[in-house]
């Protein structure tokens, strides 16, 4: 049957309640995470912080490959110099490719130097234990032991630190901080492309002569690390330990959230301060040191077992109306562990909520970082973080001078990244909230 002009009726116009049926059900194919995604990207502001939170990433990971000044080059007689960007370009960065060369081709000498002082250092110590353990053994045979494994020590140290510093020793003059073989070989990039060419200090100079712009790159470096690093060890710590409470229950989940409840009423502020004031001493030092743990290494691993409190509470939580739900029934019901269980069946439904913490920690632990390194227990020289040219700023400003610069552009590096960080947050807060999709 045909309408009045003839066509077929089966191509008239759909009907409005057909439409909305077909876009409902289209909006209902849709999974968690894709309808998620399209609710992120409605939000404006969320999605400008995700663009601007990416670049400072990647300018923090390019780094090295940008035509920046080195930033612990020493140039004194122009410290405390103003913002400047006359002229843009200078030609005054120098790399010594044939010395770094030079030094290179002595790597392999040098690491076989570090085996024997190792190995050397594991033969005096399996001699020296028997005397140490002996009851026999009398005090001065005890005290020409520990010299022994002493000497033993300081001598396979200085072997490691001269492989370390042998080719590093040729960027440490161009004024480069400790690099790594991908830094190193980013630099050597950034000479080959650019030449002898740099940025002028767009951003001022410190007490030093040290360009302020490529300081605050260089340190990002640092602060971005620490603040992914440390929330990660706090996730682990807290995703574990909140799921088994909260799968448990009964007296085992009292118990750790009992403990929860007592860590909770010790400002962690000073236990903080605490555990690095002793992990840094000279002696526990040296004992890290022997196996590859550095002050920054501790600052991460203190400051990330520190911030699981909440998100093992957070985690207890959603545990606790999952566990009770047919698939975990059903995996019970094939014989699954209660470790399968709670890892590979509750804890990947918590991704969201994980994602979002992620994104809110981040932003308190780069603030906690710029907090200690202001008290001097954060990143030490050579080092740099934006912390600690925001201390090195404040120390400066003085009622005879302001040098507004020092404090001004490392505190817009930190806010800037910390503002990105929580519209994110709040974003994917948002975007996961199945209360808020309708909206």
């Amino acid at each position: 049957m045909s309408g009045e002009d003839g066509s077929p009726e089966a191509s008239a116009p759909r009907r409005p309640e057909a439409a909305s049926g077909a876009a409902a059900t289209q909006q209902q194919s849709l999974s968690l995470t894709q309808d998620a995604w399209r609710r992120f990207r409605r939000r404006r502001s969320s999605v400008i912080a995700m663009s601007t939170l990416a670049a400072v990433v990647v300018l923090s990971v390019l780094t090295p490959l940008l035509p920046l000044q080195p930033p612990d080059r020493d140039q004194t007689k122009q410290k405390f110099a103003p913002p400047t960007a006359s002229p843009l370009w200078l030609e005054t960065f120098e790399l010594d490719l044939e010395q770094i060369d030079k030094l290179a081709a002595q790597l392999p000498e040098k690491r076989e130097a570090q085996r024997a002082a190792a190995a050397a250092l594991a033969q005096t110590r399996r001699e020296k234990t028997a005397v140490l353990e002996s009851d026999a053994a009398d005090k001065a045979a005890k005290d020409a032991a520990e010299e022994a494994i002493n000497d033993a020590f300081r001598a396979s140290s200085q072997a490691r630190a001269a492989v370390s510093n042998l080719v590093q020793s040729a960027y440490a003059d161009a004024g480069f901080p400790k690099l790594g073989p991908v830094a190193r070989w980013m630099v050597r990039t950034r000479y080959a492309v650019f030449g002898g060419y740099e940025l002028n200090s767009l951003c001022g100079r410190d007490k030093l002569g040290r360009d302020i712009l490529s300081r605050i790159f260089w340190g990002s470096r640092i602060s971005l690390i620490v603040g992914v690093v440390a929330t990660l060890v706090s996730l682990v710590i807290g995703v574990t330990y909140g799921a088994v409470s909260g799968y448990a229950g009964g007296w085992i989940d009292n118990l750790m959230m009992r403990i929860v409840d007592v860590l909770y009423s010790i400002p962690f502020i000073f236990v903080v301060i605490f555990l690095i004031s002793v992990l840094t001493e000279d002696e526990v030092r040296e004992v890290l040191e022997q196996y590859g743990v550095d002050r920054i290494t501790v600052f991460y691993l203190v400051v990330g077992a520190i911030y699981w409190l909440t998100m093992a509470r957070v985690v207890r939580g959603q545990v606790l109306s999952l566990k009770n739900e047919l698939f975990v029934e059903a995996a019970l019901s094939m014989g699954v562990s209660q470790r399968g269980i709670i890892f590979r069946h509750i804890v990947p439904n918590l991704f969201s909520i994980v994602i979002v913490y992620l994104t809110l920690t981040i932003p308190r632990v780069i603030l906690f970082e710029a907090f200690l390194s202001f008290l001097g227990l954060g990143v030490e020289a050579p080092d740099v973080s934006w912390g600690l040219l925001a201390d090195q700023g404040i120390k400066v400003i003085t009622p005879v001078k302001i040098y507004w610069w020092l404090i001004l552009f490392p505190s817009v590096a930190i806010g800037v990244t910390l503002f990105a960080l929580n519209f994110l947050g709040d974003g994917l807060r948002d975007a996961f909230d199945p209360k808020l999709k309708n909206q």
